[in-house]
């Protein structure tokens, strides 16, 4: 078990709210799996995924709490009842992290901030954090920073050049839909115009490092599956965005939206499904099966439903399809799809336990494939 490291009374109770506060940001990579859990070493760790995919422990935190905006689903709004008016000074936070990092209960930090004396002010806190941290106690590890709506083009220049990943939370996939939750922000000024910043940036070669990130809260403010999935197909086609986040709206009391029922975090999961669609497997968003709601199926995940649907390209020999016809079959992924081409250049496959040895779901591929020009044993109809 990692250390703990022991701090002040003082620094210990707004580490406790300032961590607690900061835990309904997703966009850090704490990911879907890992859904607003606490780590074994206190309320503020948590276990986060860094782009190549290892788990490490993180301290996300906000530099101070008690926000001045007023949206509907935040329990930071006007204030923030739970957050106290809370707050550490630039010098407070970089050092605390630095002795946690260096006696190894943390790897990195993710820091956001509720918005207190204007978004610049604020900003300018975070990126103070950033500087003592980078430049007098000599971190060169992992840094998210937020970039907070209304923050200033050269603050966004600044968190790039200290920052290893970034992000602006949208919330809502479109200005519309962010008018019914957080009536304060500005869609296109304050949330998409610095995302195109930085989107610039990285292809100009000037942010290289694991670009940016965002968050959409989800069912906050009835907006549709589609709705979400087309924002998110934009923002991966034209933002090269690294990843996007689903946070299922959970009512907080105290807030104007505490009456609305929580989503299912099911929906979540079908967001992140339908995610790995557009970000990993290739689909266009124009072929994921949305309902004539607007809603992702339920009964079943979208690769299978959109499978069904297309049964004339099924069954698909495994010993011969390319590796975009193979990532379509349900249960194969690509890394499977990579093991599949490696295996069949040595061999043909001819059962489902062999390529199931390869990582494959065989339940959920069989009827879509053939085994050298063979049926698995298990197959079953392609109707749902």
């Amino acid at each position: 078990m990692a250390p703990v490291v022991r701090v002040s009374p003082s620094l210990s109770e707004r580490l406790e709210i300032l961590g607690e506060a900061a835990r309904y940001d997703l966009s850090c990579s704490c990911g879907p799996s890992q859904p607003r859990k606490r780590g074994p070493d206190g309320r503020w760790i948590y276990p986060a995924a860094l782009p190549s995919g290892k788990r490490v422990p993180m301290l996300k935190v906000l530099q101070q709490s008690g926000c001045e905006r007023g949206c509907y689903y935040c329990v930071e709004r006007s204030g923030g009842a739970a957050g106290r008016g809370a707050s550490f000074t630039p010098d407070e936070l970089a050092r605390l992290f630095s002795d946690m990092h260096a006696q190894g209960s943390v790897f990195g930090m993710f820091l956001s901030s509720a918005i207190r004396d204007g978004a610049p002010a604020t900003m300018e806190r975070m990126l103070a954090t950033a500087e003592i941290l980078r430049l007098r106690h000599r971190f060169r590890g992992y840094l998210h920073l937020k970039v907070l709506p209304g923050a200033r083009p050269d603050q966004v220049e600044r968190a790039m050049q200290l920052a290893t990943r970034v992000s602006v939370n949208l919330e809502a996939p479109n200005a519309a839909r962010l008018a019914r939750m957080a009536p304060a922000k500005a869609f296109e000024s304050e949330l998409v115009a610095p995302m195109r910043q930085i989107a610039r940036a990285e292809a100009e070669g000037r942010f290289a490092r694991s670009g940016q990130t965002t968050q959409l809260v989800v069912g906050a403010s009835e907006e549709t599956d589609a709705e979400i999935g087309r924002s998110a197909s934009l923002l991966y086609g034209r933002l090269n965005l690294a990843r996007v986040y689903y946070s299922a709206f959970q009512p907080v009391p105290g807030t104007p939206l505490e009456g609305k029922p929580p989503t299912p975090f099911a929906r979540e999961h079908r967001l992140y499904q339908m995610d790995f669609l557009l970000r990993k497997y290739g689909f266009g968003i124009d072929e994921i099966p949305f309902g004539e709601d607007g809603a992702l199926p339920s009964a079943t995940d979208p690769k299978t439903a959109w499978a069904a649907l297309h049964p004339e390209r099924f069954p698909l020999e495994v010993n011969t399809a390319r590796a975009e016809e193979l990532v379509r079959v349900p249960g194969i992924g690509p890394v499977c799809a990579a093991r599949i081409e490696s295996t069949r250049r040595k061999a043909p496959i001819r059962s489902l336990p062999a390529l199931e040895a390869m990582g494959v779901s065989g339940r959920a591929a069989a009827p879509y494939v053939l085994l050298d020009g063979r049926r698995p044993p298990v197959q079953l109809a392609l109707a749902v």
